[in-house]
C-alpha cells in the first residue's frame, strides 16, 4: 500500500474472533481502482490525556521520564517498537497504528499543572521516547512546539528523538533551551539508502535529510547525537560504520545503536514485510535475530533487549565501539542541567 509502512491490520493480542476476507479469484481489473481509492487515510482524534508524563525505571533507557504528545505514528516505519501499543486502545499495530493516531490536545497545560506540584523535582523528560513527536501531524497540532515552550519557560531539562526534519522549525527554542545546557537531541537515521528508507520508513525524511538536521543543529550550538537504530541484520547493519562516520561528519557529538526488537505483533508484522520485499533474504535474516535474541525473535530481558547476545551481536557491539572511539564519540546521556527549573508562580522570587 502506497505510503505505508503496513499493508494490512494483523490481530492484536486482545482480539477476540475475527472475520477475514479471502481473495476467491473472481477479482475484476477495475476493482484495482476501486481498492486504491479506499485504502485508508489518517484520522487524528482528539483528546484530552488524564496524565502527560510517563515514568520507566529500566537500566536499558539512560532517561526516567518521557512525554508523547500523540499516540501512534504516520511515519509506517515496519519496525517500530511502539506498535503493540495500539492494542490498549482496541486497535492493529498495523494499519491501524499509523492511520488511527490521537493527540493530547492538553498535553502543554497538564506540563504546567505537573510543573506546579509543589513535589516535583526537575529531571530531564524526553519527547519522543514512543512515537515521533515530530510526525506529520505535529504541522498543524504543534503539541510538541507547545511543550517545548513551557519547558524554556520553567528552565526545564528537555530530550528529543527523532527522525524528522520538521524539528528544524523549532530551532529557536532547541536553541534557547541548549543556551542553558537544558536540550539534548538524538536523530534516529536507520539506513543512507534511500530504497531501503522509503520501504523501510515511508513516510519518515531522508536518511540525507536526517543528517543536513544534525549538521544545522550542531552549528546552532544544539548538543546533537545519532541513534543508529534499529540495526536489522543483512538490510541495513552493514551500513552501521558509515551512519555513524556521516554523522560524526555532519557534527554529532554522541552516538548509539540498537538491535532490531520484535516484540509482541511486530514479529508477524515485521516477516510479512520481509515476505513482500526481501523474500529471499527472510529466514536467513530472522535466523540471525534468533541466534542474538536466545532462540526467539524478542527477548525483553534487561541488559540484552537493546543489544542481543552471541557471536553477530557481540561482533556488531564491538564494531560501534571501534568506529565511535576512533571518531571520538561518546554515548547518549541526557544528563543535563536540572538546577535552572523555575517552578510555576515562583517567577517573582527573581525580584
Amino acid at each position: 500500500m502506497a505510503g505505508r509502512g503496513s499493508s494490512h491490520n494483523v490481530d492484536h493480542r486482545f482480539s477476540g474472533p475475527q472475520v477475514d476476507a479471502v481473495d476467491d479469484g473472481w477479482a475484476q481489473p477495475e476493482w484495482e481502482a476501486a481498492f486504491a481509492a479506499s485504502a485508508p487515510r489518517t484520522e487524528v482524534t482528539e483528546i484530552s490525556a488524564r496524565s502527560i508524563i510517563s515514568y520507566n525505571s529500566s537500566p536499558d533507557v539512560p532517561f526516567g521520564r518521557s512525554i508523547n504528545p500523540y499516540q501512534g505514528c504516520e511515519h509506517g516505519c515496519i519496525y517500530c517498537y511502539a506498535r503493540p501499543s495500539h492494542a490498549y486502545l482496541e486497535l492493529s499495530p498495523g494499519l491501524d497504528f499509523e492511520t488511527r493516531l490521537f493527540a493530547k490536545l492538553n498535553a502543554a497545560e497538564l506540563l504546567r499543572r505537573e510543573f506546579a506540584r509543589p513535589a516535583y523535582q526537575p529531571q530531564t523528560i524526553v519527547l519522543g521516547a514512543n512515537t515521533d513527536p515530530y510526525q506529520p501531524i505535529e504541522h498543524h497540532y504543534r503539541l510538541t512546539r507547545q511543550l517545548l515552550e513551557v519547558m524554556l519557560a520553567h528552565r526545564h531539562p528537555v530530550g528529543i528523538i527523532t527522525k524528522s526534519a520538521m524539528i528544524l522549525r523549532d530551532l529557536d527554542l532547541l536553541t534557547e533551551l541548549a543556551q542553558e545546557g537544558l536540550c539534548q537531541v538524538m536523530v534516529s537515521v536507520t539506513t543512507l539508502n534511500e530504497t531501503l528508507r522509503r520501504q523501510l520508513e515511508p513516510r519518515a525524511s531522508t536518511g540525507a535529510g536526517r543528517l543536513k538536521v544534525v549538521e544545522k543543529l550542531a552549528r546552532a550550538g544544539v548538543p546533537v547525537g545519532v541513534l543508529a537504530a534499529p540495526m536489522i541484520p543483512r538490510l541495513n547493519e552493514p551500513e552501521l560504520e558509515q551512519i555513524i562516520k556521516s554523522a560524526a561528519e555532519a557534527g554529532a557529538h554522541c552516538a548509539d545503536y540498537i538491535l532490531l526488537r520484535l516484540p509482541h505483533e511486530l514479529t508477524p508484522l515485521f516477516s510479512d514485510w520481509l515476505e513482500q520485499y526481501y523474500p529471499g533474504q527472510k529466514e536467513a535474516i530472522l535466523n540471525q535475530l534468533r541466534a542474538s535474541r536466545d532462540g526467539t525473535l524478542n527477548s525483553p530481558a534487561f541488559g540484552t533487549r537493546m543489544r542481543g547476545e552471541g557471536q553477530f551481536a557481540d561482533l556488531l557491539a564491538q564494531r560501534f565501539r571501534l568506529i565511535a572511539k576512533r571518531l571520538g564519540l561518546g554515548k547518549r546521556h541526557f544528563q543535563l542541567r536540572q538546577d535552572a527549573f523555575i517552578r510555576p508562580g515562583e517567577q517573582l522570587r527573581l525580584f
